[in-house]
């Protein structure tokens, strides 16, 4: 019997409108062998953890480049904790400053990957730190 794919939803909170970044992530992780859900633009973390739970995935990959990170991102935790669902590892990525991310994590978010970050990076993050459900 095959190890389950990881399944990984790619999420794009708030009001950001460039999502280029997501997509080239979410590509990454399809041409890495992982199951990806794109949600697309403009969910609220409320959207995004109702199609968490419903796709059953084993992380969340949240990009933000509008400075609400600090609102939104810690927001996608506490509903997941809220839903009995805190199995499911979340990350970020975009344009966060360095001095955000302590708190980010402190947050719940299990890493940051800003500007410059690989795909490559990523995708290698995600597999030595998230498990496919049984």
């Amino acid at each position: 019997m095959s190890e389950r794919k990881l399944r990984v939803l790619v999420g794009k909170p708030g009001l950001d409108g460039h999502d280029r970044g997501a997509k080239v992530v979410a590509r990454a992780f399809r041409d890495a062998g992982f199951e990806v859900i794109y949600t697309g633009l403009h969910q609220t973390p409320e959207q995004i953890v109702s199609a968490a739970i419903q796709e059953d995935v084993d992380c969340i990959g949240l990009s933000i480049l509008s400075g609400a990170h600090n609102t939104l991102l810690p927001r996608v935790c506490q509903l997941l904790k809220e839903k009995n669902a805190e199995d499911i590892t979340v990350f970020g990525g975009g344009v966060i400053p360095e001095d955000d991310i302590p708190g980010l994590k402190a947050a719940g978010i299990r890493e940051i990957f800003t500007p410059g970050s690989s795909t490559d990076m990523i995708v290698q993050w995600v597999r030595d730190n998230v498990k496919p459900h049984a």
